[in-house]
């Protein structure tokens, strides 16, 4: 017979293999005429989508402050471009060398051009009373040298801060979702805020809007991806393509050229933030071309930084 410590020693030892059993299988939940999936992973992969229709809705209200914001502010711009000239140099033909073969046709040469860099820093005014936005810039430096005269600024593109200011709407304003597909594409920290990183595509045969009250009428044609934060719906970083910005003729003149499709991608980090309004500490632009297989060539960038901001006044409406 066995003791009473013996028993009490194989008791335990099968309560323990018992319990390693049932921590070694993972937890499941039946699934009607399936097998048994673990639920941690489904809830793992539905979490995020589940707040996604909050997310917009959050979004689209933070947009009608934007488009409802009065402000009026200084700030130090700091603007530097970088052009690639290669597509503007076009093939030739190679005359015929003396004493050689007889010249059969035109070949292409290969023209090897340098990157056209340019920097300009202004001091920037920027004012916004009812749908307006009113910008003015005094120069400081061209180049790395003071800047002479009040033109100093007129041989650079338009970079306008409205633009990156507004871009969200454009995504995100309720009268535009209606032409997006919306999806979290994953998560990721921008300074100390754990943002979702949301990508929007555009829907095949998804109408303009109206412009609105505000008078925005630019969208975000090709889509874009944006970093919003879960909590406010304040957006945090942009990236979208354009095709609607104020002097798009210009591009498409230049793709006509080309014989490429201009592409514009447009970078905007929403660093800077008053009165729960954020506005533009950095804006980028690509100027891109694509040619039939869809391979993009990158013309000119453009990164402007705004700092050492002094806002005057920043208000919005809350409507009901």
């Amino acid at each position: 017979m066995m003791s009473i410590n013996q028993r009490s020693r194989m008791l335990a030892a099968t309560s323990a293999a018992v319990a390693l059993t049932f921590l070694a299988l993972p937890p499941a939940r039946a699934v009607p005429n399936g097998p048994l999936r673990p639920a941690q992973d489904t809830a793992a992969a539905t979490a995020p989508q589940a707040r996604l229709a909050a997310l917009l809705a959050k979004a689209a209200q933070y947009c009608e402050k934007l488009e409802s914001a009065v402000f009026d502010f200084v700030c130090r711009e700091e603007f530097a471009e970088s052009v690639n000239p290669s597509l503007d140099v076009g093939p030739y033909s190679a005359p015929p060398k003396s004493g050689g073969a007889p010249f059969l046709g035109p070949t292409v040469s290969i023209a090897w051009t340098n990157k056209i860099k340019r920097t300009f820093v202004s001091d920037l005014r920027c004012q916004r009373a009812e749908s307006a936005i009113h910008e003015t810039r005094t120069p400081l430096e061209e180049n790395g040298e003071k800047a002479i005269g009040s033109d100093a600024l007129l041989g650079t593109p338009a970079v306008a801060y409205g633009t990156a200011f507004l871009g969200p709407v454009g995504l995100f304003g309720e009268r535009f979702q209606p032409g997006f597909e919306f999806s979290v594409a994953g998560e990721e920290d921008i300074g100390t805020t754990r943002a979702l990183v949301v990508e929007a595509k555009p829907k095949a045969g998804a109408g303009l809007p109206s412009p609105g009250p505000a008078g925005f009428a630019g969208t975000a044609a090709g889509g874009g991806k944006a970093w919003v934060d879960p909590a406010t719906g304040n957006i945090l970083r942009l990236e979208w393509t354009e095709s609607r910005v104020g002097r798009f003729s210009v591009f498409e003149k230049r793709g006509q050229r080309y014989r490429r499709k201009p592409r514009l991608v447009i970078r905007s980090e929403y660093s800077v933030e008053k009165n729960g309004i954020r506005f533009p500490g950095r804006f980028s632009v690509e100027e891109a071309y694509l040619n039939n297989a869809g391979k993009a060539t990158v013309r000119s960038r453009t990164e402007v930084v705004y700092k050492d901001f002094k806002f005057f006044a920043v208000e919005f409406e809350v409507r009901d």
